[in-house]
């Protein structure tokens, strides 16, 4: 009788666990980025795209068969490149690198129009980790650290589409549009492409 009832128990938790696991699933992914600014201050800048790169960690909550919700932590790798005449006072023409790092925070919402196949959208917060400008003129580079005139919370929006297999694998395409200006007193924002890979435990 005792192992019998064993058997039940260890049936049950094992049942629980599968249930557990259909619902609610750990994950990594990472990526790549293509970033830039946008605003006047960006346009005077003649912001272009760089690229650069994310990693990070995922859960995906499953309320229903339709709906999900999919907090993430990641460090983002963001920025601009730019060559504008402003910056030829240092001797010719001069490549600048504008680095922001930030450890983002999107929380999507999943809508799933078919089986693996999911719309996404939600809010992001980001906390600056890194913020520097790099200038490379006359063969020599220099960096200058930018933190402090750097604002340290970045609000936005992201907005997507994923693809998931059973086995775990996923890939998704994501554009970030940021709402708040990356630094004191500018109207400069981020503004992110992201490919990504993943795999869901």
């Amino acid at each position: 009788m005792k192992n019998h009832l064993l058997i039940v128990i260890i049936s049950l938790m094992s049942l629980g666990g599968a249930q557990a696991q259909e619902y609610f699933n750990f994950g990594v992914k990472g990526g790549v980025n293509f970033a830039t600014l946008t605003g006047d201050d960006a346009d005077e800048l003649d912001a272009k795209m760089k690229t650069g790169f994310h990693l990070g960690v995922l859960a995906e909550i499953m309320i229903s068969d339709k709906f999900g919700i999919q907090p993430e932590v990641l460090y983002s790798s963001q920025g601009a490149k730019s060559d504008v005449a402003m910056f030829e006072e240092f001797g010719g023409n001069v490549d600048v690198d504008i680095k922001l790092d930030y450890i983002a925070v999107p929380v999507m919402l999943k809508y799933f129009v078919a089986p693996g196949f999911s719309l996404e959208a939600g809010p992001q917060f980001s906390f600056l980790s890194k913020s520097e400008i790099e200038a490379e003129f006359g063969g020599e580079t220099e960096t200058e650290d930018i933190k402090d005139d750097t604002e340290s919370f970045d609000l936005g929006a992201a907005f997507g589409v994923g693809y998931g297999l059973p086995q775990g694998f996923l890939v998704q395409a994501r554009y970030v549009m940021g709402f708040s200006d990356v630094y004191t007193d500018s109207d400069a924002r981020n503004s992110v492409i992201q490919l990504s890979v993943g795999w869901k435990f």
